[in-house]
Order: C-alpha cells, then structure tokens, then sequence
C-alpha cells in the first residue's frame, strides 16, 4: 500500500463510527452510509484482520495493508467504560482558548494557534512566495503568496500585505516578514475552517479600532488663580491748585478683568487654521480605510453597499468620514450578520 492511499483511507476513517466490545479486541464499524457495521479484530499495529472486501483483497498482497475500518480503530480513544459496548471517541483537531484574544468587544485568533491546529490537522508543508518587494513606487507595500498543504493532498492558498499604513511602527522594518505571516495566517484560517480574523491581520490597533467613545478627551484645567490689579499712575488735574502750579499724579486703577463690565460681543475662536475657523475633525487614516474595505469584502459587501450604509449613518460617502467615524462604522460592520 503506498503513502498515497494509506492518507486516503485515513482521511476516510475520520468519520466512521467505532463500538468495542468490552473485554476483547474485537470493534465494530460502520459503513460510510451507517447501514452496516463491519468486524474487526485488533491486537496491535501488526496483528489485526476486517471482514470487509477491501481488507481481503489487500492484505493478500502486502501484510501490512490496513483498510479505514481498522485505521479507524487505531485512530479512536476510548471514551469512559460502559457495561457492555464503548463508542470510541476520535481524535478532533481543536483551537485551545489561550489562543484567541477579545478587543473590543470582539475575537481575534493569534497566528500560534492557526499554526497549532493546522499541525492538528496533519499540516505537510508550507510555501511562501514573495509576489511584490517593498518599493517607494509601491508605497513600500510587501505582497507575499502562502500556500499550505496537509498530508492528504489538499491546498489552500491566499495573499497578505503590509506597509507602512497598516502595520505598528516598531515593525516597519519587517514588512516582509509580516506579510508572510498575514499570507499564512490566512491560509491557515481556510484549512482549519476557523473564520475568526487573525490578530496578525490587523494594522496599528488604536488607529484601526477607534479611540473608546464613551472615553472624552481630558481637557486642561481652568485657571482660577486671580492675579493682582496693577496700578498705573495717569496725570489728573486737579482744579483745587491755582494757576501755574504743577498737577499731582493721582494713582488710577485698570478696569479689573473680574469685575462685572459691560456685556461684549463674543471673540472669535482662533482655534483650527488661526483665521478664526472652526477647527475640523481629522479624516480616517490610511490603516482604517485599508480596515473598512477588507472588512466589507469579508463580508461579502460591495462598494455601493458600504458607500450607501456610511451616507445613512453619517451623512457622507466613504472617503469623507472622519478617524472617530470610522472607528466606529469597523466596528458596526464588524458586529453586523
């Protein structure tokens, strides 16, 4: 029997049904279609017959031929004892919790355990292709090709990017580095049918997610310390001294900033661009716009679709939306079906 059908048949045990008869090597097996069960003897990996026709027409010419039903009952474990037959449990692949990590409000899997199921699942190989070398041409944006295989012949395959604009600053440096691992933990994600995002995938997260609405801005303290009027000196008349004689310099306060003045028109903000203009908010930045149509397309969303969600809810297309807005329009789409 060759690798090759050695991995079929084992990727065929999987979901058979085992029951052992309790106190003897013997299980039973059932068909693919559950209408039969077959009978196996199973002493060890070297002493073991089936009465199926496949086990019969192969162990003839090679003893060490085993058919799915006996791969299936060396690939169970038995489950806790019962009085006269056990199902024997198999083997499933599982992501472990310490694994998968909440922000805000939302699950994201590490690329370690992607890795860990896809060995699981008898990952074979690996490949990395490097489709596009940063450049200043290209914003410096590294395209990498991943291709998984597991041992029974199937493929998997996607993409993953990085630049400066959707990646942290401490690892611009490593910009191909990090779009081979976006392209694998997308692979991954395909073969272990885990449709969480990687946390690899995402850029910087503070720019991605939005700053906590709920969160205001601390503003700086008021200044209450009154400060001292100052007193200057102005030359007064005085109409008591006779002519020719020098007028005294009587001590005259300033108007106490204070004090209750006449009511005045409001001054103009300077704040913003110094020419009194309000001050405008900052528009989404390169990693949230990058985020916002990733998202869409994961959901299956078009561009007329994501134009016409952002008019209804802010009043303005897609490329207008400020960073506040655009924090909070990821993660609505992030929490819509």
């Amino acid at each position: 029997m060759t690798s090759s059908d050695a991995l079929k048949r084992s990727e065929k045990s999987q979901n058979l049904k085992v029951f052992h008869l309790e106190d003897s090597p013997w299980y039973y097996v059932e068909s693919d279609e559950g209408k039969i069960c077959y009978k196996v003897c199973y002493e060890s990996e070297t002493e073991y017959l089936c009465n199926c026709a496949d086990f019969a027409r192969g162990y003839k010419n090679d003893n060490t031929f085993k058919c799915k039903h006996i791969m299936a009952v060396m690939n169970s474990i038995t489950d806790s004892d019962f009085e006269n037959v056990r199902y024997l449990e198999r083997y499933r692949p599982k992501l472990d919790e310490k694994f998968i990590m909440k922000i805000d409000d939302k699950d994201f899997v590490l690329y370690a355990g992607l890795l860990d199921v896809a060995h699981q699942k008898n990952l074979s190989s690996v490949d990395v292709e490097l489709i596009q070398a940063p450049s200043e041409e290209n914003k410096f944006t590294a395209i990498c090709k991943a291709t998984v295989k597991t041992v029974d012949g199937k493929t998997f395959t996607d993409i993953g990017d990085a630049n400066p604009a959707n990646c942290n600053y401490k690892i611009v440096k490593h910009i191909i580095r990090l779009s081979a691992t976006r392209a694998k933990a997308r692979a991954f994600r395909d073969m272990d049918n885990i449709g969480m995002t990687a946390l690899e995938e995402l850029g910087d997260l503070s720019e991605v997610i939005g700053a906590d609405d709920s969160k205001k801005a601390p503003q700086a303290p008021k200044n209450n310390v009154r400060k001292f009027q100052k007193q200057v000196v102005k030359p007064v008349l005085n109409s008591n001294k006779e002519d020719g004689q020098k007028a005294e310099a009587a001590p005259v306060n300033e108007p106490d900033a204070n004090a209750d003045q006449p009511e005045k028109a409001p001054a103009k903000s300077n704040k913003g661009n110094g020419n009194g203009k309000s001050k405008t908010l900052p528009l989404m930045s390169e990693a949230q716009k990058s985020a916002l149509y990733n998202l869409s397309r994961r959901r299956g969303l078009s561009l007329e679709e994501i134009e016409t969600r952002s008019k209804e809810k802010y009043g303005v297309s897609v490329e207008e939306l400020s960073s506040e807005n655009a924090g909070e329009f990821i993660r609505y789409l992030q929490q819509a079906s």
